[in-house]
C-alpha cells in the first residue's frame, strides 16, 4: 500500500476558516490601535503648539498670543516651527491631523487638531465620530470646539487619553 503525502481538501479549508476567523477579529484592533496612536501624536504636537503659544505670549506681552505683526505672528511662527501637522515628519503629506490656531487674542487662543484623512475621519472616541481635538490657553482639554461644561468631562477624557 503506498502511503500519500500532502493535505486533504478538508484539511486546507479547515485552515482557511481559521486564518479568516483569526483576521476578522484582528484586523480591526489593529485599525483601532493605529488610529489610537495617530491621535496621540496628534496630542504630542497639540501640546507643542500650545507651549510655543506660551513663549509667543512671553516675547510679546503687549500683543499677548497674537504675537506681532507678520512675520512674527503667531500662525506664521508656528507654520514656521512646522507645528502645522501631525506627524511633524513622516506620514502622508498634509499629515494625518491638520494643526490650527485661532481664537488669537490678547490673553486667548485655541489650538485645534483635525482629521486630515478619511481614515482618522472614522476615528472612534467619546462616540464622536472624527473629532477635532482643542487645547486652549488655559490648558483646557475639548473636542469639536466645546469644552467642558459645554461636553461631558468623560468624554473629553476618552479622546484625549
Amino acid at each position: 500500500m503506498k502511503r500519500q503525502r500532502g493535505f486533504t481538501l478538508i484539511e486546507l479549508m479547515i485552515t482557511l476558516a481559521i486564518v479568516a476567523i483569526v483576521a476578522a477579529i484582528a484586523y480591526p484592533s489593529y485599525t483601532e490601535s493605529v488610529r489610537k496612536s495617530r491621535r496621540a501624536d496628534a496630542r504630542a504636537v497639540l501640546l507643542e503648539a500650545a507651549q510655543f503659544m506660551e513663549r509667543i505670549y512671553t516675547e510679546n506681552l503687549t500683543t499677548g498670543y497674537a504675537g506681532g505683526p507678520p512675520p512674527n505672528d503667531a500662525a506664521t511662527r508656528l507654520v514656521n516651527m512646522g507645528l502645522t501637522q501631525s506627524p511633524k515628519e513622516g506620514g502622508p503629506p498634509g499629515g494625518y491631523y491638520t494643526i490650527t490656531v485661532g481664537n488669537l487674542g490678547q490673553n486667548t487662543f485655541t489650538v485645534t487638531a483635525t482629521p486630515a484623512t478619511a481614515d482618522q475621519g472614522n476615528d472612534q472616541c467619546g462616540g464622536l465620530t472624527g473629532p477635532t481635538l482643542n487645547l486652549n490657553q488655559a490648558g483646557q482639554k475639548g473636542l469639536n470646539n466645546q469644552f467642558p461644561p459645554a461636553i461631558a468631562a468623560n468624554v473629553i477624557e476618552q479622546c484625549w487619553r
